[in-house]
């Protein structure tokens, strides 16, 4: 265990506990907020939550584990889909249940520890843990991510999705009915104000473009394609429950509990179906496209009357 004992500034004054250690000790908010859960951040010998207040002048103890670097572990997932491989990228289609890459706190699959445990060598370039890796889906996502081979494929790709020359269409079932049914929603995406693990439409948050078309409407639900401009975390998923149409069996942003079960859904209706852009090698334009896997199909079926 680690431990600090400083007094709180001034400045800080009616701070929340994770912002404020966040700035004091350079922890992530994400961090903070679980040490002051586990017990470990005392104010004059008061326990405090993440989201209690600091007052100046007081005493503040501190005690955190520090956390263990990621690192890529190799784990067969059976279900990862091999779409395409050649030299310079592989192009899999990701099952629901496995994160792109390792994280804090994620012991589960990953897409890299999944390609590591099948032979694969990808890149070197990044982050240890996100080797190869140059855009990300959630775990709860499934469907078509690009992972690079070597280092010049992953710069190029870095840079396509920077500068938003990646075509990523995304297919969901959103509760309701947008209106208009073709739209864009443009609004800015930050964290949560107070919830850790939650993202939302935020004043200070980053430029964030969701453009969406109703491809089919049912009673309660349409089935939306959905391009995005940008690329920031759960933006479909903060996007659409902003305007109040959350993707089906996404309780994390307020889907509708008894719609989800008799849908079957254990997850969020989102898959990202189609990913084009130009090879980083040839210069060619490729595209891919993954099929609904099973829970979607059921969950089509039931909305169709089938």
């Amino acid at each position: 265990m680690q431990s600090r004992s400083l007094p709180v500034p001034d400045g800080l004054e009616g701070t929340r506990v994770d912002a404020a250690l966040a700035k004091m000790l350079g922890f992530s908010r994400t961090f903070a907020a679980e040490v002051a859960e586990s017990g470990g951040v005392t104010l004059d010998g008061a326990a405090l939550g993440k989201s209690d207040r600091l007052q100046a002048g007081g005493w503040l103890e501190v005690s955190w584990k520090p956390k263990e670097e990621p690192r890529i572990i190799p784990i067969a997932v059976p279900d990862l889909g091999i779409v395409y491989d050649d030299d310079d990228i592989v192009v899999v289609d990701k099952p629901t249940g496995v994160a792109a890459h390792p994280s804090p706190g994620w012991e589960g699959p990953t897409v890299v520890g999944a390609l590591a445990a099948a032979g694969f060598r990808i890149a070197t370039t990044g982050a240890a843990e996100r080797q190869g890796v140059v855009h990300r889906l959630d775990v709860g996502t499934s469907g078509l991510m690009v992972v690079a081979k070597t280092e010049s494929a992953y710069t190029d790709l870095k840079r396509a999705f920077k500068e938003r020359t990646v075509e990523k269409i995304y297919h969901a079932v959103v509760q309701g009915h947008p209106d208009p049914l073709v739209g864009t929603i443009e609004a800015p995406i930050g964290r949560h104000p107070h919830h850790s693990w939650k993202f939302a439409v935020t004043p200070d948050g980053k430029p964030s473009v969701t453009h969406y078309e109703t491809l089919e409407a049912f009673p309660g639900a349409s089935l939306l394609e959905i391009h995005l401009e940008t690329g920031r975390t759960h933006q479909i998923r903060v996007h659409m429950a902003a305007h109040r149409h959350p993707c089906v069996g996404d309780p994390l942003y307020g889907a509708d509990p008894t719609m989800s079960q008799r849908l079957g859904l254990t997850r969020q209706w989102l898959q990202a179906h189609r990913l084009a852009f130009t090879h980083p090698a040839t210069g060619q334009w490729v595209q891919f496209e993954s099929p609904y896997p099973e829970d979607f199909q059921h969950a089509l079926a039931v909305l169709r009357g089938e």
